[in-house]
C-alpha cells in the first residue's frame, strides 16, 4: 500500500468545514469522491485537522492509503481536473508508511484577516472581517504577546468542541498592519482547539475597540471562563496557512 500526501488549497465559503458530515457538503467529501473516481476505489482521506464551516486554507495537508499504481502526477494534475474550482491540489508526494496528516503534525499556523475601515470592500468581503471602528493596534499587540508559551485555552474553546485537555503551546502570535486598513493576525501553535483562533481574535478586537484592557486576555487564560471571552470572529476571515512536520 502506498501512502500519498496531498497539499490542498481551498475557499471554504461553500462548504460546511473539512470533516465529512451526513447532511452537509464538506471539503473531505468532495476530495474523497474525486479520488475514488480517479483510482476506482473508495478512499479514506485523513486531514491535518478540521477547519470550520466557511474557513479557508492555503496549506491543508491530508494523506490516504491506496494500492493504485498510477503516477504521482495523476494525483496532482489529474485530481485537479476532477475537483471544483474552489479546491486545488498544490502538491502530491509519497509519504512514509507511518505518516499521518494529523498525528504526525508538530505545529500549525493560522492567519486571520481584518479590514479596519468604514467602507466595505467587495473584493475582500469573503476573505476578511470588516471592522468599522478604529482599532488600537498597540493594545492588541500587547494582548497577543500574552499568548506566547503554554496555557490552558478553555476560555477560548467553542461549545461542542472535542473533550480533553485544553493546554496548548503558542510558538508565535502577532498582529501585522497592512495598506488601506488591512490587518493580519498570525498564530503558530502545537495544536488548536475548535474555534480557538476566532475566539481569540474576537476578544482582541474588543481590546482594540477599548471595551476591555489588554490584561483581560491574561485573566481569561487563568480563569478558563468561556463566558468572559469576547464574541467569536466570523469564519470567513480565517485561513489555515501551514502545517509543520
Amino acid at each position: 500500500m502506498r501512502n500519498i500526501r496531498l497539499l490542498l488549497e481551498y475557499d471554504g465559503a461553500a462548504y460546511h468545514g473539512w470533516q465529512r458530515q451526513k447532511n452537509a457538503l464538506t471539503i473531505q467529501e468532495v476530495v474523497e469522491k474525486a479520488l475514488a473516481k480517479l483510482i476506482g476505489e473508495p478512499v479514506k482521506l485523513l486531514g491535518s485537522g478540521r477547519t470550520d464551516a466557511g474557513v479557508h486554507a492555503w496549506g491543508q495537508v491530508a494523506n490516504f492509503h491506496t494500492a493504485s499504481h498510477i503516477p504521482l502526477k495523476a494525483f496532482h494534475a489529474g485530481l485537479n481536473s476532477l475537483l471544483p474550482r474552489d479546491i486545488a491540489v498544490l502538491d502530491a508526494a509519497e509519504a512514509p508508511a507511518d505518516f499521518h496528516a494529523r498525528k504526525s503534525a508538530r505545529a500549525k499556523t493560522y492567519e486571520y484577516r481584518i479590514l479596519n475601515r468604514k467602507e466595505p470592500s467587495p473584493l475582500n468581503r469573503r476573505y476578511a472581517w470588516l471592522v468599522r471602528q478604529t482599532l488600537d493596534l498597540e493594545a492588541m499587540a500587547q494582548a497577543a504577546a500574552m499568548l506566547l508559551g503554554e496555557h490552558d485555552f478553555s476560555a477560548f474553546r467553542a461549545s461542542g468542541g472535542s473533550p480533553g485537555h485544553a493546554v496548548r503551546q503558542i510558538l508565535a502570535a502577532a498582529w501585522h498592519p497592512g495598506a488601506e486598513g488591512s490587518l493580519r493576525f498570525s498564530i503558530t501553535a502545537n495544536g488548536f482547539l475548535r474555534g480557538m483562533v476566532r475566539s481569540l481574535v474576537g476578544t482582541m478586537v474588543e481590546i482594540g475597540q477599548g471595551k476591555r484592557p489588554p490584561e483581560d486576555l491574561a485573566g481569561l487564560l487563568a480563569s478558563g471562563d468561556r463566558s468572559g471571552a469576547g464574541a467569536t470572529a466570523p469564519a470567513h476571515g480565517l485561513f489555515l496557512v501551514e502545517v509543520v512536520y
